[in-house]
This record gives C-alpha cells, structure tokens and sequence, in this order.
C-alpha cells in the first residue's frame, strides 16, 4: 500500500542577490513509515561557474550539518533531540543562507529510501 511522503530540494545559493541557485541535495520524509533521509552531492566546477569566490568548505559544512541534523546525530544540536516530524519542517524551513530549501512537495511510495534514490539521480545529479 502505498503512503504519502514529502520532499524538498537542497539548494547552493552562493550569491542570494542574484537569485541563481544549483540543486545540491534532497530531503524525503514519510511519517506513516518513520522515514527521514537526506543525500546531498557537490559539484564545485558548477557552482563556481555561479561564483568563482564560493567558498566550498563552507557549503560542505553546512550541507553536513543539515545531513547530521535528518539523521538525529547529536552533533547536530539540539534539533537532533526532536522528532522526525519536527526536524523535517525545521531543515525545509525558510532561510537566507548559502543552503536553502525549495518548497515541499508531495507523493506516494511504497519504498521512500527508493524515492531517494530516484530524486536524487533526476534532481541533483548532473545530467548524464
């Protein structure tokens, strides 16, 4: 039986006032299933084709910290001590920073951990 799952896009957002972003990761969340899983991927030549300045230890960093924030680690802070629930409205909510998230959206799985998979390879891969 399939169930309802949500997910967002992680998005490098190295210059905000020029409102030019690259896709660099994925967020799912199944709440019927307890399922919340983030996958990010970098492609510093891409991005610095946006802004040759990027600092990409800096976006790195941050993209581990919202991966150890998903995954509940207790590096992350105090946000890792909440629910799945609460720690997927918190990781897609919005923000001015060089990560942001795109609005959520929804669909039905029978597998989420396979709707990583599939986002991930369509959405923030580089195209083949």
């Amino acid at each position: 039986m399939p169930h309802v799952f949500e997910y967002a896009l992680l998005r490098a957002v190295p210059r905000q006032e020029r409102g030019e972003f690259m896709n660099v990761g994925v967020i799912v969340y199944c709440a019927p299933l307890g399922f919340l899983c983030a996958k990010t991927y970098v492609d510093g030549d891409r991005l610095r084709a946006l802004d040759p300045a990027l600092d990409l230890e800096t976006l790195e960093s941050s993209l581990r910290h919202l991966t150890d924030s998903c995954d509940g680690t207790p590096a992350a802070g105090p946000v890792s001590r909440t629910t799945i629930g609460q720690r997927f409205r918190w990781l897609t909510a919005p923000r001015s920073t060089i990560v942001q998230t795109s609005p959520a959206h929804t669909g039905w799985t029978d597998d989420p951990s396979a709707e990583v998979t599939r986002l991930f390879e369509a959405l923030v891969l580089p195209p083949r």
